[in-house]
Formats: structure tokens, C-alpha cells, sequence
């Protein structure tokens, strides 16, 4: 098994609001993963998608909607990720607020165990709105480009 020495980079966040079939959308980039190296150790891409229920007339989230998302996505963050800050298991890399929804994209090492913690999730129904997950194998992470271009 071919072993890698990753530095990981401090966060660094962009916001790039912009207009998607005439709504609006707000878009968080981590923008530090654009030079990251070595991709291959975070291969698996994981697509995060929570529905909104209180919306404004433009798919936009009242502020108490997000209000209540915010520590539901603190949490799944903090786990996802890992105790260890140095070697986690997932990097952040973009939430994209757009149409009623809210995606959150992570690169992620160790698959298993965000599938674990997600079905844990879903199963016990502790979550304040309606959502569904996707992971997907990517070593080159070109899933991302638009992200990180």
C-alpha cells in the first residue's frame, strides 16, 4: 500500500453568489483544496442534500430556517471530519444554497465510515429536515472542477 505524507491546508472560504434559472445562489467555496495534493487520498466525493421547508419567494431559506440547520450541519461537520483535526476524515470543500435546498460537499477518505454515520443518522430520524446523500469514487476529483476552477 503506497503511503502519502498530507499536509492539510488551513481553511480558507470564498463566497460567489451568482444566478441559476433566474434564482439566486450562494455558493461557499474552501478554496484552499484548489492546489491540494495528493487527491488520491481523499478519492471518495460525498454530495450532502437537505431540503428546505420555510422558504422566501426566491427559493431562498428564511433566516429561521437556517437557524435551525445550522447545528444539524455543525454536527455532521464535526463527524464527518473526525477528532483528529490533523488526519481527519473528510475535507470540506462547498455548501451550495440554491432552489429550496442546500448541498454540502465533502472529500472524503474512509468511506464506510461516513456511510455508517449517515444511516445512523437517517435511521434514527434526529434531523430537522428531509435529506439524502450521495457518495461517489473520484481520484482525480473531477467532480470538483467547477469548485475549484
Amino acid at each position: 500500500m503506497e503511503k502519502f505524507n498530507v499536509l492539510i491546508p488551513e481553511d480558507n472560504f470564498i463566497i460567489v453568489e451568482y444566478e441559476e434559472e433566474q434564482l439566486p445562489a450562494i455558493m461557499v467555496v474552501n478554496s484552499s483544496l484548489k492546489t491540494f495534493e495528493p487527491k488520491e487520498v481523499f478519492a471518495w466525493n460525498l454530495s450532502i442534500i437537505i431540503q428546505f421547508d420555510d422558504l422566501n419567494n426566491n427559493g431562498m431559506p428564511k433566516k429561521e430556517e437556517t437557524d435551525l440547520l445550522l447545528p444539524f450541519e455543525e454536527t455532521v461537520d464535526s463527524k464527518l471530519k473526525g477528532r483528529n483535526k490533523n488526519k481527519p476524515n473528510a475535507l470540506f470543500l462547498a455548501r451550495i444554497t440554491w432552489n429550496g435546498t442546500r448541498e454540502l460537499i465533502y472529500r472524503v477518505y474512509d468511506p464506510e465510515m461516513v456511510n455508517t454515520y449517515l444511516q445512523k443518522v437517517i435511521t434514527s430520524k434526529k434531523y430537522p429536515r428531509e435529506f439524502d446523500f450521495r457518495m461517489e469514487y473520484d481520484e482525480k476529483w473531477s467532480l470538483n472542477d467547477w469548485f475549484l476552477a
